[in-house]
């Protein structure tokens, strides 16, 4: 008699505490946050942002040092921007994926080069995988222009 007792104090203890979880705040205000929406970037401001990258990569000096770790930071800086306009041409209105497959081709060889996770260094192959391919793609957009 007694586990019965005990097993269902202990499921009514379940419930009451299912129900209090599931009712929002305890002061009694209706202050809850909707999920924030996925932040959406024009495509001209992708593009600007992505070319901006590539061209400060370009004034800074580019990779001066050959040794391997030397150019990380600078690699990172190109590929934020690139899947920030990666997002911004999959909701691209008027143009199509044939369109872009140029521009995804080579922002998925940036990919494949930092996922390595580190500068191979001047000898290694993920540089020009990064850093070239992000040249070509800013030349691919100013010979494609959207706007």
């Amino acid at each position: 008699m007694g586990r019965q007792t005990w097993g269902k104090s202990a499921v009514g203890v379940v419930l009451a505490v299912a129900v209090v979880s599931g009712c929002g705040s305890s002061d009694g205000g209706d202050d809850a946050k909707p999920a924030a929406k996925a932040k959406t970037v024009s495509l001209e401001a992708a593009t600007t942002k992505f070319q901006a990258a590539v061209e400060k990569f370009d004034t800074d000096g580019g990779c001066l040092e050959k040794a391997a770790g030397t150019c990380w930071g600078q690699m990172k800086a190109v590929m934020g921007p690139a899947r920030t306009l990666r997002a911004a041409m999959h909701g691209a209105k008027g143009t199509g994926p044939e369109f872009w497959s140029q521009a995804y081709a080579l922002i998925n060889k940036m990919e494949k080069g930092i996922a390595v996770g580190e500068d191979q260094g001047a000898t290694g192959e993920n540089r020009p995988a990064v850093l070239g391919s992000a040249h070509e793609l800013s030349r691919w957009l100013d010979a494609h222009p959207t706007a």
